[in-house]
């Protein structure tokens, strides 16, 4: 652009001005006070006067040259999620690249590109990335801005934003216009499942209550319309439930198992909606236990007592009931019974009325001398095929002729105590098998070494009984490689039976002590049916597009084979690569499809993923739509345009500058010409020569004479 000049007048006084301002009020003063007393001459002095005044005042002719400066106009490309539907972003790379070559076309105008990439959790924001672009750009030298986008923004401020309306330095603000340009040939229509409530935790055995709701966006409502809901829960079952557009409703589900489950919503697809993709949701409830009961009954008082005790009284979910036999009815030592118990042993009332209210019962050193009579004792064992736990600590009294293994209860023990030299009595330190290494129950705890081949660093216990068979699976063994620690399942119940009564010393620090609670706890758990606690689970779970499969195994053998069946019906077998020697194997692979996911493996075990919503927000409402940004567009004489449905040839307006007021259409955006400029030089020029001044001086004190002469 070729230089402009412009001409302007200013003063630079020769003097203070606050000395000729003063001088200015003498003469004033002396005139008046001249022409009052009629004095001749008065007015020829006071010209004379005012003429040195004004030639001391410097008055100066200004003549500026100055460079036009471009206007940057902003183009900014929405590229967020919601723009993968329907080729949209690749719509907007293309029209921005149009808008660019029509705008160099225009002089003055020089065009800028910001990129908008995909937000995380909190939807699309146009005006943040439009006000960060425009940062570093002069506010005089901004002439407005484009949105290219399908019209979904998130963060559209109240009010004008400084950004679009400027402040010039001089308390002048100018308003830019912003120009929008969608991605569409007119307003879609999306149908948008949402799950307004939904609790993350739920008690097994009981109902749990969701609400959701479906809005037909964009489309006119039918009154009192309806539709179906499918739900999908993670087992395949299936079922649906009528549901009215654009009203919250509530469905009940059954809770039918500890751990998470994993639900899947689905509404049909609106007639020429946009998208389906946020007509379905996954929510995730986590079936928890209500209170587990929990029945301790110790034979003689010992120190393992005080353990168990601490250790359930501290699990807030458990419901502890605890006898103590001081004195078995064998034996009468002439203690009052009032001295022996505040109350009965309710036996009647424990294993024949309430016995199948209890999850785990652990009996610690107990000795049957004609405490439970055999049909009791076959209760307890009915009532553990039926699906609860049994813990055994055992100790000398598995030696005598009250053991539990003479009774019913041996139908069930996962090992028999030898009849002859059953204990060892000599220091030894609990060991871990290869088994013990690879189930949840002993593996990890704390001091457990990471090979076979290591001993753990625990403290020693000094007596365990001998076995001469086991059935169940031998987690930890004592002196001789007896076992120790034996965990079998009995029906669908389970039983354990550690074969020591000295866990306790760990508690104590005996020898730098163990994790004594730790493996209590673990066994406990493990009894009550805990799914982290699974010998043999299928894991999986998704994040960013990739499913993590994790099996856990307390068996060796080849690679295991898992079959995945995607929520389309697809079926692919993957083999998982083991991870470490802890019985682990996992495998990854690629998991783009929305809805729930199954892996099953050859044993029968399942497990079931989906991945989370990237971002609730952004894919809320998947129309292209101006009913969001159209009012800031008309408020600040911006147009909005539709780019059509062709994403290789979209349509587009025309690009002008204008002087004055913007106004622009739906076919034509305009952009202001704010004659932003840079000064390129500056040349000053005296307006009263002194010469000039002094004749003019001379002269009117000439006038004056030759008046006053006239007298």
């Amino acid at each position: 652009m070729p230089d402009l000049s412009r001409h302007m007048m200013t003063f630079s006084p020769l003097v203070a001005p606050w000395c000729l301002d003063l001088l200015l009020v003498a003469v004033m003063l002396l005139a008046a006070a001249g022409m009052i007393r009629r004095v001749r001459g008065s007015i020829w002095r006071l010209l004379a006067a005012i003429a040195v005044i004004t030639w001391l005042y410097n008055p100066q002719r200004i003549t500026e040259t100055w460079h036009p400066l471009p206007e940057t106009a902003l183009i900014v490309v929405d590229q967020s999620a919601s723009m993968s539907e329907r080729a949209r972003g690749d719509m907007a790379r293309n029209a921005a690249e149009r808008v660019q070559a029509e705008m160099n076309r225009v002089p003055g105008l020089v065009p800028r590109i910001v990129t908008l990439r995909e937000a995380q959790h909190g939807g699309t924001r146009l005006f943040g990335a439009l006000q960060q672009a425009a940062a570093d750009i002069p506010p005089s030298r901004l002439a407005g801005a484009v949105l290219i986008t399908d019209g979904e923004d998130h963060d559209v401020p109240a009010s004008l934003p400084d950004t679009l309306n400027p402040d010039d330095g001089h308390g002048h603000r100018t308003v830019l216009p912003l120009h929008v340009l969608l991605t569409a040939k007119g307003e879609e229509t999306d149908r948008h499942l949402r799950v307004l409530q939904a609790p993350p935790f739920a008690i097994v055995g009981k109902d749990v209550t969701i609400r959701v709701e479906i809005d037909d966006q964009g489309a006119s409502p039918t009154p009192g319309a309806t539709t179906q809901l499918t739900l999908t829960q993670g087992d395949g079952t299936t079922f649906s439930r009528p549901v009215r557009i654009g009203q919250p409703q509530d469905i009940t589900l059954p809770v039918t198992h500890p751990g998470e489950m994993l639900v899947g919503l689905s509404a049909p697809e609106l007639p020429g909606e946009v998208s389906t993709r946020n007509n379905h949701d996954v929510i995730r409830i986590n079936g928890v236990r209500d209170r587990l009961r929990v029945l301790l009954v110790s034979g003689t008082p010992n120190q393992g007592e005080r353990v168990w005790r601490r250790l359930l009284k501290a699990d807030p979910s458990v419901d502890l009931v605890h006898f103590t036999i001081l004195r078995p009815p064998d034996r009468d030592d002439g203690t009052p019974l009032s001295d022996l118990a505040l109350i009965a042993f309710p036996v009647e009332e424990l294993f024949q009325q309430k016995i199948d209210q209890f999850d785990l019962i652990i009996l610690d050193g107990f000795e049957n001398r004609g405490i439970l009579p055999e049909a009791y004792l076959r209760n307890i064992v009915r009532h553990i095929r039926a699906g609860g736990g049994l813990l055994l600590i055992g100790g000398p009294e598995f030696l005598t002729p009250g053991s539990l293994q003479n009774t019913p209860l041996s139908d069930i023990l996962p090992a028999h105590v030898a009849p002859d030299e059953g204990m060892t009595v000599r220091r030894f330190r609990p060991d871990l098998t290869e088994t013990g290494m690879r189930h949840p129950v002993t593996s990890g705890l704390p001091g457990a070494p990471e090979h076979a081949e290591t001993q753990p660093g625990w403290g020693p216990w000094y007596r365990s009984l001998r076995t001469d068979s086991a059935s169940g699976e031998v987690l930890m063994t004592g002196p001789d490689r007896q076992p120790l620690l034996v965990l079998d399942h009995a029906g669908k119940g389970r039983v354990a039976f550690l074969l020591s009564d000295q866990a306790w010393l760990w508690s104590h620090g005996e020898g730098g002590g163990g994790p004594q609670s730790e493996l209590l706890r673990r066994i406990s758990h493990w009894l009550m049916k805990e799914p982290e606690l699974e010998e043999n689970q299928l894991e999986a779970g998704i994040s960013a597009g990739q499913m993590t499969i994790t099996q856990r195994s307390i068996t060796s053998g080849p690679p295991p084979v898992v079959h995945v069946t995607a929520p389309d019906g697809r079926t692919q077998s993957i083999t998982l690569e083991p991870a470490g020697t802890t019985g682990l194997a996992r495998a990854r692979l690629p998991a783009q499809q929305d809805g729930i996911w199954t892996v099953r493996d050859d044993a029968g075990h399942e497990a079931f993923a989906a991945p989370r919503a990237e971002d609730p927000v952004e894919f809320a409402d998947l129309r292209a739509t101006a009913s969001i940004l159209a009012p800031m567009a008309a408020a600040t004489g911006g147009g909005v345009h539709w780019l059509g449905d062709n994403a290789d040839q979209p349509s587009l307006p025309q690009m002008v500058m204008v002087g004055g007021k913007v106004t622009s259409s739906a076919d034509r955006f305009a952009f202001p010409a704010r004659n932003a400029h840079s000064i390129s030089g500056q040349q000053a020029r005296t307006i009263l020569p002194a010469w000039a001044v002094g004749l003019f001086v001379i002269a009117m004190l000439l006038m004056a004479w030759w008046r006053e002469s006239r007298s």
